[in-house]
């Protein structure tokens, strides 16, 4: 009887070791991942992240969705300019006699919310079109007086201007008072529509500031337009801002702190913000040389005479047990849709393998003792 429970638990040993080669794992060890780009006909080009690569992948051709332009900061007037759209009161003084704008009892005309039309011009009574568009309201004012003078010398013209749509730009969204903001002169900027408009809502990751003008985009950061004013571009009427969260992500998997897409929580995100973001890696499993990074480039990336890499598809690694690895990974910019993969480490399946084994010798010698 002994002898056949060690039989039986020998064998049982023997099926537990044959199949170790098939644990299962959470990850896949760095050079099952490699292992291609040894092939002649590989598909996949790998590159160390080190100091020395650097400056090479910094000349290579993004792969994050289109970027805008901005637009730098210029001076305008600080006075209001008149638009189509806008819309003006006038009332024109005159004590004359036999006056052909006022009556004996009444010595003030009332013209009132005469709107600038889309050639930027009013009509007046006995003038005709004056184009008053592009001047400021005092400026109008003294041109409908210099106009009026050869008819009514003794006229005086008083001007109050309402903005229209094209002295006012649009808050879409992403602040908390969105909605027409009207310009109170020419030299209204984009963080002065944000402010009138109540701040950036608290909730949007890395706020994106996108400017809508005309058929063209351009867009920022705030935090770009906070640390460097020259960045605050200042608005023109018909603008439209739009507050958005920073649509760009990164994906890690395997013996990561966790399995997820994160969202660019800043402007610039490196491989070590990376591994900060997803909580480091599985100390118990991760291995850390084989920390990967892939990223697939477009076909132009690897065309005749442009700096990138040898194949679409790229594979980074990152050594975190050396000095230069960490620096290195501090200077590695992620980009949008990168797969950070913490592979796993090869004693991982050593360690299985060891507690698979002390656990069949534990049965086996439960089972003499039993059988003594």
């Amino acid at each position: 009887m002994k002898h056949l429970s060690k039989l039986f638990l020998s064998i049982l040993l023997a099926s537990s070791l044959a199949a170790c080669a098939n644990l299962p794992r959470g990850a896949a060890i760095q050079k099952e991942v490699t292992r291609a780009a040894e092939t002649p006909d590989a598909d996949i080009a790998v590159y160390p992240v080190t100091h020395a690569f650097l400056p090479h992948v910094a000349h290579w051709p993004r792969t994050d969705s289109e970027r805008h332009s901005w637009i730098g900061a210029s001076r305008g007037s600080n006075a209001q300019v008149i638009r189509p759209g806008d819309r003006l009161d006038l009332l024109v003084w005159d004590s004359g006699d036999n006056s052909l704008l006022t009556s004996p009892a009444q010595q003030v005309a009332t013209l009132p919310g005469i709107r600038v039309s889309e050639s930027g011009t009013i009509f007046m009574p006995y003038i005709g079109k004056v184009k008053v568009s592009g001047r400021t309201p005092d400026s109008a004012r003294q041109l409908l007086q210099r106009q009026l003078e050869g008819i009514v010398p003794s006229a005086q013209v008083q001007l109050a201007m309402t903005e229209g749509r094209g002295n006012s730009v649009d808050l879409v969204g992403g602040v908390n008072k969105p909605g027409n903001i009207l310009m109170p002169d020419n030299n209204f900027t984009v963080l002065a529509a944000i402010s009138a408009g109540g701040g950036v809502l608290p909730s949007i990751e890395n706020p994106q500031v996108k400017l809508l003008r005309g058929a063209n985009i351009y867009t920022t950061s705030i935090d770009r337009l906070y640390e460097n004013p020259s960045l605050d571009t200042r608005l023109i009427g018909g603008d439209k801002l739009i507050i958005e969260d920073d649509r760009r992500y990164f994906l890690s998997l395997g013996a990561a702190g966790r399995e997820a897409q994160f969202p660019f929580n800043r402007d610039e995100v490196s491989a070590l913000d990376a591994l900060a973001i997803i909580g480091g890696v599985n100390e118990s499993r991760a291995d850390p040389e084989g920390i990967l990074i892939l990223r697939e480039y477009p076909a132009s990336a690897v065309s005749a005479g442009v700096r990138g890499p040898r194949r679409t598809r790229v594979v980074f690694t990152l050594d975190l047990t050396t000095s230069d690895g960490l620096f290195s990974a501090r200077n590695f910019h992620i980009q949008s849709g990168d797969l950070v993969l913490a592979t796993e480490s090869p004693l991982s399946d050593t360690r299985t393998i060891l507690g698979l084994v002390g656990s069949v010798f534990g049965l086996v010698n439960t089972a003499g003792n039993l059988s003594n």
